[in-house]
């Protein structure tokens, strides 16, 4: 019988007992720059690229590209992949890009606890911490300018240099006597309704409203809007959702921008 590479790996796998496998498969041409001609020695072969915060929980998260860097928070219920198309276009032109899979959405963990903008903030600075950032822009959308506002207001700015919030949860979406342009309470208790009820039905609905597409004239495709419907599929069906109605500290250092164009 033949015996493929594949067979050879697992072979080795059982071999060694550490249930790893190992080879020289996949380096990139930006890999062998860095490296030195005596450093070729077989490496753990990763097919995500993950990191488990002090909890335990384990994040997903996108690396692409080389140059100063730009960290993307995605809102609710999305994850790093509705970041792609700015991803690559940055990454196209100079930019290292990190955008990571919040707890309890895409690829990442669904823990029951920390579902909350202290703890999205505290995974977000051991991200940067972990990858070493300085000098990084960070860019929320939704939910992710929550957490890139929390993250300042609890870690600081000595790695950020600008901070761009997108259609932003921040300072606050609820409405009270102080803020009376924002929603009332059950707006939001209709969510969680919503969600308790028949999520996959709420986030069907959700998608056009999400892209504007019940606008006269709008002409958003299927496939876009479907990618909130799988999203939220993925999305746990935890406390998520709560986070939005709670006030985010105005205090900030960093610049802000309002521009999210990509110039080439």
């Amino acid at each position: 019988m033949r015996t493929t590479k594949t067979d050879l790996l697992l072979r080795q796998r059982h071999a060694n007992g550490t249930g790893k496998v190992r080879s020289n498969a996949g380096i990139t041409a930006s890999s062998v720059e860095e490296t030195t001609p005596s450093a070729t020695a077989p490496y753990e072969e990763k097919t995500m690229s993950t990191m488990t915060t002090k909890d335990g929980t384990q994040l997903y998260y996108k690396d692409w590209g080389v140059g100063r860097a730009v960290v993307f928070s995605h809102g609710w219920p999305l994850n790093a992949d509705a970041w792609e198309s700015q991803m690559v276009c940055l990454a196209s032109n100079g930019y290292r890009c990190i955008a990571h899979d919040r707890r309890g959405h895409g690829r990442s963990s669904q823990p029951w606890n920390g579902n909350d903008m202290d703890t999205y903030a505290d995974d977000l600075s051991e991200l940067i911490e972990m990858l070493d950032l300085h000098g990084a822009t960070l860019i929320g959308h939704s939910t992710g300018g929550g957490e890139v506002a929390r993250y300042i207001g609890r870690h600081g700015t000595k790695r950020v240099a600008k901070a761009v919030l997108m259609g932003s949860v921040t300072p606050l979406m609820l409405k009270t006597d102080a803020n009376p342009g924002g929603l009332p309470i059950a707006a939001f208790d209709a969510i969680r309704m919503g969600v308790a009820a028949d999520r996959s039905q709420f986030f069907k609905d959700l998608t056009t409203l999400f892209y504007g597409a019940n606008r006269p004239g709008a002409k958003i495709s299927q496939g876009v809007t479907r990618r909130v419907l799988v999203a939220g599929a993925c999305r746990a069906v935890l406390r998520t959702s709560s986070t939005a109605s709670r006030r985010f500290p105005r205090r900030t250092s960093a610049t802000t921008s309002r521009s999210s164009t990509c110039r080439r």
